[in-house]
């Protein structure tokens, strides 16, 4: 759904409506935080979806722990396509792959400990890659709160993100179905 912000976000940009940019990106960062509270019910379901549809009941099990441990995943992966789209749709690249390249590296030692040290398995696997999303997702806001880059594109949070969600949707699901 955030692919919407690909053609919002870059109408904007083109006409020089800067300040709406971050308008349009917190639209969809509401919009998706709020598709991925069905979506993360479902996920923590996954156990019971995989025996209803005859799995067998020990992998199911292990699918679904793993599952339970990713949830925090599905918020931050929707927030980061927001913040990669913004920041591509000003042609700002840069500071996404330094940040991708940090949790990349980051992310091996994480994982490490999590998944050896830890002794959580799979479990710390799925809690590794949670906390690399959120650490990706807490340096590109910080670029774009504190960049000079990002000045007149992001203003802070305003309510006018809540206006013309019938439109951001218009666009946002059939673009979600074309991705899928």
């Amino acid at each position: 759904m955030a692919s919407a912000l690909d053609t919002f976000c870059g109408q904007s940009y083109g006409a020089k409506q800067y300040h709406v940019l971050g308008i349009h990106m917190q639209r969809a960062m509401f919009i998706l935080m709020t598709v991925s509270i069905p979506l993360a019910v479902i996920w923590a379901n996954t156990r019971s979806i995989l025996i209803f549809f005859g799995q067998d009941p020990e992998i199911a099990a292990a699918a679904g722990s793993y599952a339970t441990f990713m949830l925090p995943t599905v918020f931050a992966y929707g927030l980061l396509q927001c913040l990669n789209r913004f920041l591509q749709a000003q042609n700002i690249v840069y500071p996404m792959m330094c940040s991708s390249g940090i949790t990349t590296l980051l992310h091996l030692l994480i994982c490490w400990i999590m998944v050896f040290k830890s002794g959580l398995g799979s479990k710390g696997a799925a809690v590794a890659n949670a906390i690399s999303y959120w650490l990706n997702v807490t340096m590109l806001t910080l670029y774009i709160k504190f960049s000079p880059s990002c000045a007149k594109t992001w203003k802070g949070f305003s309510k006018e993100a809540l206006h013309n969600i019938p439109t951001f949707l218009r666009l946002a699901i059939p673009s979600a179905v074309m991705v899928w």
